[in-house]
Parts: C-alpha cells; structure tokens; sequence
C-alpha cells in the first residue's frame, strides 16, 4: 500500500508541476480547479502499474499517466457543460464556477497541456488519438442516437469510458518499450475494465444514495441518458453480473502478458475486483 501511494504522489506532484506552468494565470487557475479538485486518478495510475507490470518504472511512465489524466479531465468539464451538472468531485463544475465559455477554454487548455506530454512519441500520441476519437463517437451517440439494445449499449460503454482505459494502459506499455503484442494485451485488459467501471457507474447513480457517492444521483434517468438500467432490461444485481463478468475478461487478458514485476500485476488484477464492488 506505501508503494501504491508513492505512485499516487508521483501522480499529483507532476499534474501540479504541469499546471503551475499554464499561462496566464487566469487560465492556470482554471485548469487548476479542474485538475487538482480531486479524483480516483485511476487512469495514470494504470498507466504506470502497467508500464512497470512489464519492467518499466513510474518515472518513465509517469508523463504519460499526467497526461492522460488531463484529457480525462478536459471530457468531464464538457461532460458537465453537456449534463448542466454543477457538482464534479465534490466541488463546483467548470461551468458552474467561471461560466460556459472559459469552462470549454479550460477543457482546450488540458487537451493542449495533454498532447505536448505525448509529443515526444508518435505512437503514445497515436494512441490517445484514437482513443479521442472513439470517446467523440460515443459522446455523439449518446446524445443523438440512443442506444437500444444491450449490445449498442457495450458498445457505447467501450468508446465512452473503455477507449481512455485502453490508451492509459497502451501508454503504460509503450513507456516500457513493449511489443505489439503486448501493448494489445493491456490494453484489452484495461477496455474491459474500463466497461466494468461504466457499468457499475451507472448501476450505482441508480441505486445509490448522492452523500455515500460524492455526487448527484438520478442523473441517468432525469436526462434520458442511456444507462444499463435505462437500456436494457437488466435488474442492478443482473447488471453487476455483467460487470463482473467484463472484470473476468480483463484478467484472462493479462494473463497473456510477461510479467515482470508480480507487485504490479496485482495491483492491476485488484483494481478489477475494485471497479465492480465499489460503493462510490
């Protein structure tokens, strides 16, 4: 666990490194309430276990796992725009604090922050690119183009909240030097985990109580967004069992790559026990 919160400092010190040179000020405030406002940081730190599951270290991948934090945080304060949502994290939205026009400002400033940390490589920038591209298509359809069936709804899931897993542990491997091969394995290991984490997502802003979770609840529903339960015809409990059964895929996936540090791995196999049983 002092291991783990060691990554989880390294994360923070160099997201606040990143924000603190944004000019102008006005701007790097901005950013700043969006980035640092809290969060699981869930994606830079696949990222790195990823990369160090296949003898990389945090150093190496650290820039990386920043950075895709920062592009997960520019889809949220657009999410938020889109929803008139005014809490994130326990605190004010983008929007909500400085208005609709420097919330998107903001959410340009993160991506542009983002991709001068996937510049120096071609493929981490390829990388995150499609997965931009998937997260725009699922954005897309969610909004004109409800899902109807279980399967449309997976698919949304996969390009909505699977892509940006995906690229956070591509980009892991990557740092890491690793082959094709490999860079594929965690990455389908983290799509599928990022599937099960979407689905418990929505199960929980069904069932859950808005204290216990951090955030408004009934959001779904009151939108028309589509939601496993607003979708399909599964019971939460039903729903819970396809989450667990995407969390299973994702371990059968890493069980194709060449561990070189067990730590790592198993970090990386409880965090897809966490995503289906957590409570928030």
């Amino acid at each position: 666990m002092e291991l783990l919160e060691r990554r989880r400092t390294l994360i923070e010190e160099r997201l606040v490194e990143v924000v603190d040179g944004v000019d102008p000020q006005t701007l790097s405030d901005e950013i700043r309430h969006a980035a640092l406002s809290g969060g699981k940081r869930v994606r830079p730190m696949v990222t790195i276990l990823a990369c160090e599951t296949v003898g990389g270290t945090a150093e190496e991948a650290v820039d990386f796992g920043v950075g895709i934090e920062l592009v997960h945080t520019a889809s949220l304060v657009v999410d938020d725009i889109i929803d008139r949502s005014e809490l994130r994290r326990g605190t004010t939205s983008a929007w909500a604090e400085f208005g609709h026009g420097p919330a998107l400002i903001t959410s340009d400033g993160l991506l542009g922050e983002a991709f001068a940390l996937f510049s120096a490589d071609p493929d981490a920038t390829r990388v995150v690119a499609e997965a931009m591209v998937e997260l725009g298509i699922g954005e897309a359809t969610e909004l004109s183009a409800r899902p109807e069936s279980e399967s449309e709804y997976m698919t949304l899931a996969r390009r909505k909240t699977g892509a940006l897993f995906r690229a956070a542990a591509e980009l892991g491997a990557i740092a890491a030097d690793s082959d094709p091969v490999t860079v594929e394995a965690l990455g389908e290991y983290a799509e599928r985990v990022g599937i099960a984490f979407q689905i418990r997502d929505d199960v929980l802003d069904a069932v859950a109580d808005a204290d216990d979770l951090g955030k408004p609840t009934g959001h779904d529903a009151a939108l028309e967004r589509p939601s496993v339960v607003q979708v399909t015809d599964l019971t939460p409990q039903e729903a819970n069992a396809r989450a667990r059964a995407e969390a299973d895929s994702a371990i059968d996936a890493l069980d194709r790559v060449e561990v070189a540090d067990p730590e790592a791995e198993e970090y990386l196999l409880e965090l897809a026990e966490f995503v289906v049983e957590r409570d928030r």
